[in-house]
């Protein structure tokens, strides 16, 4: 199946990235690419959210899971564990892509988000996403989401911050079909 790049946002010190257009029923699956988010805030959470078509807010309700693997630099330790802080259990918050982000010119995120069939009102919306950093301690951190909208309205409109403070980033939109 073949990526069509619908649009891309390019954020410089922006509070978020609104993807408020391109989200519709040509696509059955929309992918969002993540390369070199960075925080203006110390130790914050990269999260997103969506609105439902006809609803601004961006609070849907959302059930989610939150892994991730932790490896140091120099070798000293490495772990995975579940996050569960930060994942829902029908909440209406944004939600974590990537937590423990700094602000220092060499710690920043990148990864990928999937959203299944969002057009779809018959059923809810499924996502997942698997997002890299380098965390504080010089730690690489894979982490992986995993989660549904639920509701049945179409999903039309997704927003991505950080927990605190602005945020540079290049997110693109891809459709896949």
């Amino acid at each position: 199946m073949a990526m069509t790049l619908i649009t891309t946002n390019t954020s410089s010190d922006a509070a978020s990235s609104d993807f408020t257009t391109g989200i519709d029923s040509t696509y059955k699956l929309y992918v969002f690419k993540f390369i070199d988010v960075s925080s203006a805030s110390d130790n914050v959470s990269f999260s997103f959210q969506a609105n439902a078509s006809g609803q601004s807010g961006y609070n849907e309700t959302i059930t989610s899971t939150y892994f991730q693997a932790l490896h140091t630099e120099d070798d000293v330790y490495a772990q995975m564990e579940y996050v569960t802080s930060a994942d829902q259990a029908e909440g209406t918050g944004y939600q974590w892509l990537i937590t423990g982000l700094h602000n220092v010119a060499d710690e920043s995120c990148a990864g990928e988000l999937y959203l299944f069939n969002p057009s779809n009102t018959t059923y809810v919306k499924h996502f997942y996403a698997t997002m890299n950093n380098c965390g504080s301690n010089y730690y690489s951190i894979n982490s992986f989401i995993a989660g549904y909208f639920n509701v049945t309205a179409a999903i039309d409109e997704v927003s991505f911050k950080m927990s605190s403070g602005n945020m540079d980033a290049v997110i693109s939109m891809y459709g896949v079909g």
